[in-house]
């Protein structure tokens, strides 16, 4: 399938999602939000080990939603817009595949939204990311103001989203945004983390997704009877067979993903 917007691309059974307008910075217009839709949508039926998610160039991840594109908006027509970006961005954060994050660049506004998503993010040493809305006269639209807070705690997510201001790639991982800096390419390093993940069972590692994201509002008895479940579960695939025969016999094991 052919896209104008994004590049897409598997590697060894990692995806690859490219945004692809940096002469805009990678900012989210409608074409990019719709054609994102339909990648999530075809590579979720990959059964791919890992999706790694990234920015054309060293500028931007993403700069934001595309705000000529929406400064005319009426209230209607500005939360049919919200509500098409929650819809993709709630996509990648069910993709069943375990996702990362290599920002480079800005990553603000909806582009910030957009990495939030993704289970890991790797940043790039020049790296930024903010919820700037209120310098424009409104909040974040695609799920900001719920998931900064789970990231960060709610006392330090209304300081950024109050206030708008930027966070460079170090203070992102000190205050939980990011998982580390990459020295160079936070793609080489996402890309690292991907093979370091993939090389595992990957049904478990799906299943390890699960466990996690499906009983994060969940109370304790309910989340471990959850957990319970999924272990269970585990032992129907292949690749648990697969993997505690290789561990008796001391060899690798040759994991099939079922």
């Amino acid at each position: 399938m052919s896209y104008e917007t994004i590049d897409v691309d598997i590697q060894d059974g990692i995806g690859i999602v490219k945004l692809d307008r940096p002469k805009a910075l990678n900012a989210l217009n409608a074409q990019l939000v719709g054609e994102l839709g339909t990648a999530f949508e075809v590579l979720a039926d990959q059964e791919l080990k890992a999706l790694v998610l990234t920015g054309n160039g060293q500028r931007a991840f993403a700069a934001g939603a595309d705000i000529k594109e929406m400064a005319g908006f009426s209230a209607l027509e500005a939360e049919a817009m919200a509500r098409r970006g929650q819809r993709l961005l709630g996509r990648l954060e069910s993709f069943p595949a375990p996702t990362i994050a290599a920002v480079n660049g800005f990553a603000l506004g909806g582009g910030c939204e957009l990495a939030m998503c993704c289970d890991l993010i790797i940043a790039g040493p020049n790296a930024v990311f903010g919820q700037p809305e209120v310098k424009l006269g409104v909040i974040p639209g695609f799920g900001g103001t719920q998931r900064l807070v789970r990231r960060v705690g709610r006392q330090r997510a209304l300081e950024l989203m109050m206030t708008g201001r930027n966070v460079p790639a170090e203070e992102a991982v000190d205050i939980g945004i990011a998982l580390s800096v990459a020295p160079e390419d936070a793609l080489d390093d996402a890309l690292a983390l991907a093979a370091t993940i993939a090389a595992n069972g990957p049904a478990a590692v799906r299943m390890v997704k699960r466990a996690v994201h499906e009983t994060d509002r969940l109370d304790i008895e309910a989340g471990l009877a959850a957990e319970a479940s999924l272990f269970a579960l585990c032992f129907a695939t292949e690749d648990q067979s697969e993997g505690m025969a290789a561990f008796v016999e001391r060899r690798p094991a040759a994991f099939s993903g079922r």
